[in-house]
């Protein structure tokens, strides 16, 4: 096997492209880095959309994607072709090719999914696993959802890299399963929670002043119900929670990182605000970390997107999340669960306004610090088993 000189090649769906900042993908690179720096575990080179900003953001050597584009046949025949070796002398990806080739490890971590929905996300992780095996180097997998849309020739190639890999960790108990179905070692596999839940846990908190809260995080995917009814769906149980003594404020997770622009989650919080009558304030999407921290000061946190419900339910933070499909009902049924909590408000109860009584039973959730503590220590270990791997 193939040991490498000391440096970690990590693929994440990280880069700041066109201004806009996605912060749960960026927290579980930066958890991972962290990780990796706290190990003494060598030089980490990300894998990114964009290679200069990554490596400024981060202080670390950067590489490019693979590349993949178009249909999905596009997507799978420049796949194939890298796997050929058929690259011409300025492909971008040959760094990338040769930083695997030479690495330690390879580690997939962030843009935790694994499905249908994004099959660029399976056509370039497998690839990634082939160059892996081929160079002798370990191939591991961490903080994932796999499925639930998978179609037969997209399951086929997700098995197939899951089998070339020495560890899989998985953050949903529906992840878990599917693993196991397509055929993971028991050995080799882990539930564990989402890889950014402590993400700068044991920094610095500022402004623990600051008036009682409750973040909102809001994506503009509502699956199949009509965007405008959920905006004003929304705004009503908002002014409600406002009028209970919480200030409310916005946080866009995906969202443009300078100026006023009206992008990502942006547009539908300015859409809910305008519907709101209580009072409210926007903080601009910043740095993981600030999102980390703005979650874990609050008395609540409702949201359909997923890394505000892990930062908050990994502090026992009341968390209401808001899933709008299947997927989404995956992922927010495991940031809650790992944590001890359960408020889940479906869209269509949502829409049948009865966001009220789930948001007054999330506030009546103690935390179970036992389960935290607990939570915490399993990651710890996890992290400890994928820098032991290819050491």
């Amino acid at each position: 096997m193939n040991t490498g000189s000391g440096q970690t090649v990590a693929i994440g769906d990280i880069g700041v492209v066109d201004g806009m900042m996605h912060i749960g993908d960026e927290a579980m690179f930066e958890e991972f880095l962290d990780q990796a720096r706290a190990r003494g575990a060598g030089d980490v080179v990300a894998i990114s959309a964009n290679p200069s900003e990554t490596a400024e953001r981060y202080g670390i050597r950067s590489v490019p994607r693979l590349g993949l584009s178009g249909s999905r046949d596009e997507m799978l025949a420049r796949a194939q072709r890298i796997l050929g070796g058929d690259l011409g002398t300025d492909d971008p990806a040959r760094a990338t090719v040769d930083a695997i080739s030479t690495a330690r490890r390879v580690v997939v971590t962030g843009a935790g999914n694994l499905a249908s929905t994004w099959p660029v996300h399976i056509i370039e992780r497998w690839a990634i696993a082939i160059l892996a095996e081929r160079a002798g180097v370990p191939f591991i997998v961490t903080g994932q959802t796999l499925g639930p849309e998978l179609t037969a020739a997209d399951a086929a190639l997700l098995s197939e890299l899951l089998d070339t890999a020495a560890l899989v960790g998985v953050r949903e108990a529906a992840s878990f399963r599917l693993a196991d179905t397509l055929g993971v070692p028991e050995e080799l596999l882990a539930h564990n929670p989402d890889d950014a839940s402590f993400l700068a846990l044991d920094r610095p908190t500022a402004d623990t002043d600051a008036a009682p809260h409750c973040l909102v995080s809001l994506s503009t995917h509502v699956g199949s119900a009509s965007r405008a009814d959920v905006q004003s769906a929304v705004a009503a149980l908002l002014d409600s929670i406002a009028n209970s003594g919480l200030e409310i404020v916005f946080l866009a997770h995906f969202g443009p990182i300078a100026g006023e622009q009206r992008r990502g989650d942006v547009v539908m919080h300015d859409a809910v605000r305008e519907r709101m009558t209580a009072p409210s304030r926007v903080e601009p999407t910043g740095s993981s970390t600030e999102a980390a921290w703005l979650a874990r000061r609050a008395a609540l946190v409702v949201s359909s997107r997923y890394h505000p419900a892990v930062f908050a339910a990994a502090s026992g933070v009341p968390t209401v999340g808001i899933p709008v499909d299947e997927y989404t009902t995956v992922k927010l049924t495991g940031a809650l669960g790992t944590f001890g909590q359960s408020s889940l408000l479906p869209v269509d109860s949502l829409l049948a306004g009865t966001g009220t009584a789930v948001v007054e039973a999330a506030r009546r959730h103690e935390p179970d610090r036992a389960t935290l503590t607990t939570a915490r220590a399993q990651a710890e270990r996890w992290w400890d088993r994928v820098f032991a791997t290819g050491a």
